[in-house]
Protein backbone atom coordinates (compact mmCIF):
# COMPACT_ATOMS: atom_id res chain seq x y z
CA UNK A 1 0.00 0.00 0.00
CA UNK A 2 1.42 3.62 -1.09
CA UNK A 3 2.09 6.04 1.60
CA UNK A 4 -0.06 8.81 2.45
CA UNK A 5 1.16 11.40 -0.14
CA UNK A 6 3.14 9.86 -1.99
CA UNK A 7 2.44 10.17 -5.84
CA UNK A 8 1.58 7.30 -7.71
CA UNK A 9 4.18 5.62 -10.14
CA UNK A 10 4.53 6.89 -13.48
CA UNK A 11 2.66 4.25 -16.37
CA UNK A 12 5.39 3.14 -18.48
CA UNK A 13 3.99 3.09 -21.51
CA UNK A 14 4.17 -0.61 -23.23
CA UNK A 15 3.14 -1.56 -26.88
CA UNK A 16 0.42 -3.52 -24.88
CA UNK A 17 -1.40 -1.02 -23.81
CA UNK A 18 -1.13 1.23 -27.00
CA UNK A 19 -2.54 -1.46 -28.31
CA UNK A 20 -5.53 -1.64 -25.77
CA UNK A 21 -6.44 1.82 -26.44
CA UNK A 22 -6.36 1.64 -29.83
CA UNK A 23 -9.40 -1.16 -29.36
CA UNK A 24 -10.85 0.81 -27.44
CA UNK A 25 -10.88 3.83 -29.36
CA UNK A 26 -11.88 1.65 -32.64
CA UNK A 27 -15.08 0.88 -30.10
CA UNK A 28 -16.18 4.26 -28.94
CA UNK A 29 -15.74 5.59 -32.63
CA UNK A 30 -18.33 2.99 -33.65
CA UNK A 31 -20.26 5.12 -36.26
CA UNK A 32 -24.12 3.45 -36.77
CA UNK A 33 -25.74 3.17 -40.19
CA UNK A 34 -29.11 1.57 -41.03
CA UNK A 35 -27.92 -1.80 -42.23
CA UNK A 36 -24.36 -2.30 -40.43
CA UNK A 37 -21.82 -0.22 -38.44
CA UNK A 38 -18.78 1.31 -39.46
CA UNK A 39 -16.03 1.40 -37.00
CA UNK A 40 -12.19 3.56 -37.32
CA UNK A 41 -9.41 2.06 -39.37
CA UNK A 42 -7.28 5.35 -39.67
CA UNK A 43 -5.52 6.03 -36.79
CA UNK A 44 -2.56 8.77 -35.64
CA UNK A 45 -0.96 8.33 -32.13
CA UNK A 46 0.78 10.96 -30.61
CA UNK A 47 2.98 10.06 -27.51
CA UNK A 48 5.63 11.80 -25.43
CA UNK A 49 8.50 12.52 -27.12
CA UNK A 50 10.56 10.15 -24.55
CA UNK A 51 8.04 7.46 -24.69
CA UNK A 52 8.20 7.95 -28.92
CA UNK A 53 11.74 7.54 -28.27
CA UNK A 54 11.70 5.14 -26.42
CA UNK A 55 9.77 3.27 -28.33
CA UNK A 56 11.16 4.29 -32.02
CA UNK A 57 12.77 1.03 -32.63
CA UNK A 58 9.72 -1.29 -31.88
CA UNK A 59 7.10 1.11 -33.54
CA UNK A 60 6.51 -1.53 -36.91
CA UNK A 61 6.38 -4.07 -34.52
CA UNK A 62 3.46 -2.38 -32.57
CA UNK A 63 1.70 -1.24 -35.68
CA UNK A 64 1.74 -5.09 -36.82
CA UNK A 65 0.01 -5.88 -33.47
CA UNK A 66 -2.18 -3.44 -33.58
CA UNK A 67 -3.53 -4.13 -36.86
CA UNK A 68 -4.14 -8.10 -36.07
CA UNK A 69 -5.84 -7.26 -32.47
CA UNK A 70 -7.88 -4.36 -34.66
CA UNK A 71 -8.97 -7.34 -36.84
CA UNK A 72 -9.34 -9.58 -34.47
CA UNK A 73 -11.60 -7.19 -32.38
CA UNK A 74 -14.04 -6.78 -35.62
CA UNK A 75 -14.27 -10.65 -36.35
CA UNK A 76 -15.22 -11.16 -32.68
CA UNK A 77 -18.15 -8.49 -33.05
CA UNK A 78 -19.09 -9.94 -35.89
CA UNK A 79 -18.78 -13.56 -34.94
CA UNK A 80 -21.50 -13.12 -32.07
CA UNK A 81 -23.35 -16.41 -31.57
CA UNK A 82 -26.92 -16.04 -32.03
CA UNK A 83 -29.22 -13.98 -29.44
CA UNK A 84 -32.29 -15.37 -28.24
CA UNK A 85 -34.82 -12.64 -29.25
CA UNK A 86 -32.69 -10.69 -31.75
CA UNK A 87 -32.92 -10.85 -35.22
CA UNK A 88 -30.31 -13.31 -36.90
CA UNK A 89 -29.54 -10.79 -39.97
CA UNK A 90 -28.37 -8.31 -37.10
CA UNK A 91 -25.31 -5.70 -38.37
CA UNK A 92 -22.03 -6.12 -39.80
CA UNK A 93 -18.96 -4.33 -38.57
CA UNK A 94 -16.92 -3.15 -40.88
CA UNK A 95 -14.31 -0.61 -42.05
CA UNK A 96 -13.98 1.52 -44.86
CA UNK A 97 -10.61 1.18 -46.07
CA UNK A 98 -8.59 -2.30 -47.17
CA UNK A 99 -6.73 -2.49 -43.96
CA UNK A 100 -6.13 -0.06 -40.99
CA UNK A 101 -3.72 2.79 -41.21
CA UNK A 102 -1.94 3.97 -37.98
CA UNK A 103 0.81 6.50 -37.99
CA UNK A 104 2.93 7.44 -34.72
CA UNK A 105 4.06 10.93 -33.78
CA UNK A 106 6.09 12.52 -31.09
CA UNK A 107 4.07 15.33 -29.16
CA UNK A 108 5.62 18.60 -30.36
CA UNK A 109 3.58 20.86 -28.16
CA UNK A 110 4.05 19.40 -25.04
CA UNK A 111 0.45 18.51 -24.39
CA UNK A 112 0.67 14.47 -23.75
CA UNK A 113 2.42 13.60 -20.58
CA UNK A 114 4.95 10.82 -20.02
CA UNK A 115 3.46 7.44 -20.09
CA UNK A 116 0.31 9.01 -21.79
CA UNK A 117 -1.10 7.69 -25.60
CA UNK A 118 -3.42 10.32 -27.27
CA UNK A 119 -5.10 8.69 -30.50
CA UNK A 120 -7.24 10.36 -33.12
CA UNK A 121 -9.63 8.31 -35.70
CA UNK A 122 -10.93 8.78 -38.68
CA UNK A 123 -13.52 6.07 -40.57
CA UNK A 124 -12.14 7.05 -43.65
CA UNK A 125 -8.87 8.26 -45.18
CA UNK A 126 -11.36 11.15 -46.57
CA UNK A 127 -13.01 12.47 -43.17
CA UNK A 128 -16.10 13.97 -44.21
CA UNK A 129 -18.54 16.55 -41.93
CA UNK A 130 -20.59 14.64 -39.48
CA UNK A 131 -18.61 11.17 -40.58
CA UNK A 132 -15.97 10.83 -38.71
CA UNK A 133 -14.54 8.70 -35.56
CA UNK A 134 -13.29 9.96 -31.87
CA UNK A 135 -10.52 11.14 -29.75
CA UNK A 136 -9.34 9.18 -26.62
CA UNK A 137 -6.61 9.47 -24.10
CA UNK A 138 -5.33 6.64 -21.98
CA UNK A 139 -5.09 8.77 -18.33
CA UNK A 140 -8.11 10.73 -17.54
CA UNK A 141 -7.41 14.09 -19.45
CA UNK A 142 -9.53 16.00 -22.72
CA UNK A 143 -7.28 15.02 -26.14
CA UNK A 144 -5.39 18.36 -26.88
CA UNK A 145 -3.08 17.67 -29.23
CA UNK A 146 -3.34 19.75 -32.36
CA UNK A 147 -3.94 18.00 -35.54
CA UNK A 148 -2.31 20.99 -37.40
CA UNK A 149 0.97 20.78 -35.65
CA UNK A 150 1.69 18.00 -38.33
CA UNK A 151 1.98 18.98 -42.00
CA UNK A 152 -0.96 17.20 -43.50
CA UNK A 153 1.67 15.69 -46.51
CA UNK A 154 2.92 13.91 -43.57
CA UNK A 155 0.01 11.47 -43.01
CA UNK A 156 -3.71 10.06 -44.33
CA UNK A 157 -5.38 12.28 -41.63
CA UNK A 158 -6.93 15.73 -41.56
CA UNK A 159 -9.47 17.50 -39.78
CA UNK A 160 -10.93 15.42 -37.04
CA UNK A 161 -13.59 15.63 -34.24
CA UNK A 162 -13.65 17.45 -30.93
CA UNK A 163 -14.16 15.98 -27.96
CA UNK A 164 -17.73 14.69 -28.17
CA UNK A 165 -20.66 16.24 -27.18
CA UNK A 166 -22.17 13.10 -25.81
CA UNK A 167 -22.74 9.34 -25.06
CA UNK A 168 -25.92 7.62 -25.93
CA UNK A 169 -26.11 3.89 -24.71
CA UNK A 170 -29.41 1.47 -25.92
CA UNK A 171 -29.71 -1.85 -26.70
CA UNK A 172 -31.83 -2.67 -30.06
CA UNK A 173 -32.27 -5.97 -31.82
CA UNK A 174 -28.53 -6.11 -32.56
CA UNK A 175 -27.50 -6.17 -29.12
CA UNK A 176 -25.94 -3.46 -26.94
CA UNK A 177 -24.68 -0.40 -28.46
CA UNK A 178 -22.52 2.86 -27.28
CA UNK A 179 -23.25 5.64 -30.58
CA UNK A 180 -20.76 8.88 -29.32
CA UNK A 181 -22.41 12.27 -30.60
CA UNK A 182 -19.88 13.88 -32.32
CA UNK A 183 -22.16 16.30 -34.45
CA UNK A 184 -23.95 19.31 -33.00
CA UNK A 185 -27.22 17.96 -34.26
CA UNK A 186 -28.39 14.07 -34.59
CA UNK A 187 -31.21 12.45 -35.35
CA UNK A 188 -32.53 9.01 -34.51
CA UNK A 189 -34.82 6.40 -35.79
CA UNK A 190 -35.15 3.40 -38.33
CA UNK A 191 -33.73 4.95 -41.01
CA UNK A 192 -34.17 4.33 -44.60
CA UNK A 193 -32.46 3.97 -48.08
CA UNK A 194 -34.06 7.30 -48.58
CA UNK A 195 -33.94 8.63 -44.63
CA UNK A 196 -30.53 9.52 -43.47
CA UNK A 197 -30.40 9.41 -39.80
CA UNK A 198 -27.01 9.70 -37.20
CA UNK A 199 -28.14 6.86 -34.51
CA UNK A 200 -29.84 4.38 -36.86
CA UNK A 201 -32.19 1.56 -34.44
CA UNK A 202 -32.38 -1.98 -35.74
CA UNK A 203 -36.05 -2.65 -34.31
CA UNK A 204 -39.70 -2.73 -35.15
CA UNK A 205 -41.94 0.13 -36.97
CA UNK A 206 -43.08 1.10 -34.00
CA UNK A 207 -40.19 3.57 -33.81
CA UNK A 208 -40.35 6.22 -36.60
CA UNK A 209 -37.98 5.77 -39.39
CA UNK A 210 -37.29 9.48 -37.82
CA UNK A 211 -38.68 9.36 -34.71
CA UNK A 212 -36.30 12.48 -32.63
CA UNK A 213 -33.92 14.95 -32.86
CA UNK A 214 -31.38 15.97 -29.86
CA UNK A 215 -28.90 19.23 -30.37
CA UNK A 216 -26.62 21.32 -28.54
CA UNK A 217 -27.18 24.85 -28.15
CA UNK A 218 -24.61 27.00 -26.52
CA UNK A 219 -26.60 29.11 -25.12
CA UNK A 220 -29.74 26.47 -23.88
CA UNK A 221 -27.21 23.38 -23.67
CA UNK A 222 -29.18 19.88 -24.73
CA UNK A 223 -32.56 20.42 -26.31
CA UNK A 224 -34.67 17.22 -27.66
CA UNK A 225 -37.68 17.09 -30.13
CA UNK A 226 -40.19 14.43 -30.82
CA UNK A 227 -40.98 13.58 -34.45
CA UNK A 228 -42.78 10.19 -33.78
CA UNK A 229 -46.01 8.57 -34.40
CA UNK A 230 -45.88 6.96 -31.31
CA UNK A 231 -43.90 8.99 -29.14
CA UNK A 232 -40.68 10.18 -26.86
CA UNK A 233 -40.58 9.58 -23.07
CA UNK A 234 -37.90 11.65 -20.58
CA UNK A 235 -37.18 10.01 -17.37
CA UNK A 236 -40.72 8.63 -17.54
CA UNK A 237 -42.96 11.45 -18.92
CA UNK A 238 -44.18 11.82 -22.17
CA UNK A 239 -42.68 15.04 -24.01
CA UNK A 240 -44.87 16.81 -26.91
CA UNK A 241 -44.37 16.64 -30.35
CA UNK A 242 -42.56 19.45 -32.65
CA UNK A 243 -41.26 21.55 -29.36
CA UNK A 244 -37.75 21.65 -28.33
CA UNK A 245 -37.60 20.83 -24.52
CA UNK A 246 -34.52 21.22 -22.40
CA UNK A 247 -32.95 17.57 -22.27
CA UNK A 248 -30.87 16.71 -18.54
CA UNK A 249 -27.09 16.16 -19.02
CA UNK A 250 -27.72 12.53 -17.87
CA UNK A 251 -31.25 11.39 -18.78
CA UNK A 252 -33.56 8.18 -19.86
CA UNK A 253 -34.94 8.58 -23.17
CA UNK A 254 -38.10 6.44 -24.17
CA UNK A 255 -38.25 5.25 -27.67
CA UNK A 256 -42.27 4.63 -28.54
CA UNK A 257 -42.15 2.07 -25.09
CA UNK A 258 -39.97 -0.12 -27.22
CA UNK A 259 -36.23 0.89 -26.74
CA UNK A 260 -35.05 3.40 -23.94
CA UNK A 261 -31.27 5.47 -24.75
CA UNK A 262 -29.22 6.24 -21.66
CA UNK A 263 -27.82 9.93 -22.71
CA UNK A 264 -24.91 11.56 -20.84
CA UNK A 265 -23.62 14.88 -22.03
CA UNK A 266 -19.45 15.15 -21.85
CA UNK A 267 -19.39 18.90 -22.70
Amino acid sequence: MEKPGKLAPEIRLSGQIIIDQLVRNMELGRFEMAYSVLVPCIFSIYLHPEDHARLAGILDLIRDDARRALAAKLDQWNAKPFRLGAKRDAKPFKIASKDFTLEFFPDSEGTVPLGDVEIHSELNETPQPGYHGVKTTLLDREPSVRDSSHDASNHAIGPVAERPYGEIRYEDDSGPQLFVMTQSEIAIGRGGEDLHVHLALYTNDEVSREHLRIRHDPARGFLIQDKSRNGTWVDGKRIAKGVDLKLPEKAEIGIAEVLTLRFEAKR
